[in-house]
């Protein structure tokens, strides 16, 4: 950073002292954990905040590299960790490695104004970066309050679903990824059509299944992430209609094993889903269950890009992602829960206020925009494999643009496009990138992974790290639980589990 800048950042006199006068002139309450500094110049802040916080995490997030200068820093104003553009590192991934979940309560934005005339625009973007952050890790921590214990049991339910694993091996044909939204149905008719069938390979969410069979045509592979009850009646749904003509389940799966997944997923062969916590992986390990690791993501569509990317080198199209209403409309037809509101109707309670109603509750939710604004700052990181098909959010044009920039400089050259689903021929067939491996336990899995989880938390390498961990999930509104807190509650729930 400039010394003119320096200047302009902070008085010429005192700067420390003009840094306590502000820190002191905040409402700051007591639950504050993470203090994100915008801009903070020298951190003549830092000194003041870790004062009144000693226990908070003080993270910097400049807009230019600070300077090191001729002299030793001063040990009272380095942050815990720090931020610049050079670090080649979007904003929000960083500040994602940096804080958990946490709600709003728990972080605090903290601007240095000065640096506003000095940066302007980039200033102001860098406010929104943090707030958006902030707003998402809000909404995912408020998730987990929620369905923490869920999420919880229902790991330890699906390991016993466990048979027969996918192990894929990548491949480099085209992979289309579904999701439930309407704008689906406009792309079926075009998939059927133009698609050599066995040149495509089909990941569909599970939410997305029923309007594909009801034309006739069926995923390569289904993906379910959501531990909520209602998301087992997707799959339900699955087991419960018709097979098509001369296919037979079953289906490949990849599941998050938080997933509510039904009981007859054990004669599917699965894709274990971890999101890569220490507890997950030290139980996956010590039971030699294969996994593929992905991170949480709130919405199921961007756990299939994920996937999707992992699983192929060809080109990939998304469709059904609409992240927003058709009108009353907020999922492609039909849709497996639609059934509970057909059974619900009467004449004061028709299926189209029951629409509506539903429509009106997701819009005023919110999840869609914070799901949207998280694509749109992740799509400059996705390879330009990926291309919009059909009419999905607004936010993955550019995506739908470049694929028609593509289509046109192979048209010139004589070749066929890409997004006019033209596929190139099969290298791969499903069969050869979808091994699976078939595993046979003598013993109750649930609870020897009890018994990792309760080994893990005695040992001083694992425990604070499993407590960070497992402790918004078991505790709810319990700060800093106890080993022993842990270890009971471990132990209540594997009575619970044992019957």
């Amino acid at each position: 950073m400039s010394q003119e800048k320096t200047a302009l950042l902070h008085s010429r006199y005192n700067p420390q002292g003009e840094a306590e006068r502000y820190i002191n002139s905040l409402s700051l309450n007591e639950k504050i954990r993470y203090f994100i500094l915008i801009e903070p110049g020298l951190c003549y802040m830092v000194a003041p905040l870790k004062k009144r916080f000693p226990h908070a995490k003080l993270i910097a997030l400049h807009l230019a590299p600070p300077d090191s200068g001729p002299e030793p820093p001063d040990l009272s104003r380095i942050p815990d960790s720090h931020w610049h553009p050079g670090l080649n590192l979007p904003v929000q991934d960083f500040l994602e490695k940096e804080i958990p979940d946490s709600t709003a309560a728990e972080i605090r934005i903290v601007e240095w104004r000065p640096a506003l005339a000095v940066y302007r625009s980039s200033y102001l973007n860098l406010v929104e970066e943090t707030a958006e952050f902030i707003k998402r890790s809000d909404a995912n921590a408020r998730t987990t309050s929620a369905f923490g214990k869920r999420w919880f049991r229902n790991f330890f339910k699906n390991l016993d679903l466990i048979k027969t694993v996918i192990h894929p091996a990548p491949f480099s044909k085209p992979l289309l990824v579904t999701g439930a939204g309407p704008g689906l149905e406009e792309v079926i008719p075009l998939v059927k059509k133009s698609a050599r069938r066995d040149s495509l390979f089909i990941l569909a969410a599970s939410s997305s299944a029923a309007a594909l069979e009801a034309a006739e045509l069926r995923a390569d592979m289904l993906i379910s992430t959501d531990g909520g009850l209602w998301a087992a009646f997707h799959l339900i749904d699955f087991f419960r209609g018709k097979n098509l003509p001369g296919e037979l389940l079953p289906c490949p799966l990849a599941a998050s094993l938080t997933a509510a997944l039904p009981s007859q997923c054990a004669t599917l062969p699965l894709l274990p889903i971890s999101d890569g916590s220490l507890w997950q992986t030290l139980i996956l390990k010590e039971l030699k269950i294969p996994f593929i690791i992905l991170p949480q993501r709130g919405t199921v569509s961007a756990s299939a890009l994920d996937l999707a990317f992992a699983l192929t080198s060809g080109e990939i199209y998304i469709a059904g992602i609409d992240l927003e209403n058709r009108d009353i409309r907020s999922h492609a037809r039909p849709y497996s829960l639609d059934r509970f509101m057909e059974q619900k109707a009467e004449r004061l309670n028709p299926v189209y206020s029951q629409t509506f109603r539903r429509s009106s509750l997701l819009k005023a939710g919110g999840s869609y925009d914070i799901y949207a604004a998280w694509f749109e700052k992740q799509l400059r990181s996705y390879p330009r494999q990926l291309h919009s098909l059909g009419k999905n959010n607004r936010v993955f044009s550019s995506t739908s643009n470049s694929s028609r920039r593509d289509a046109e400089t192979q048209r010139e050259n004589g070749e066929s496009p890409n997004n006019a689903l033209s596929f190139a021929p099969l290298r791969l067939g499903v069969s050869s990138s979808l091994k699976t491996i078939t595993l046979e336990f003598s013993d109750d899995l649930s609870l020897r992974a009890y018994g990792v989880l309760e080994k893990a938390l005695q040992d001083p390498l694992f425990a604070a790290a499993l407590l960070k961990e497992l402790g918004p999930v078991l505790f709810s509104g319990k700060s800093d639980p106890s080993s022993h807190d842990l270890t009971e509650a471990l132990r209540s729930l594997r009575g619970a589990a044992n019957g």
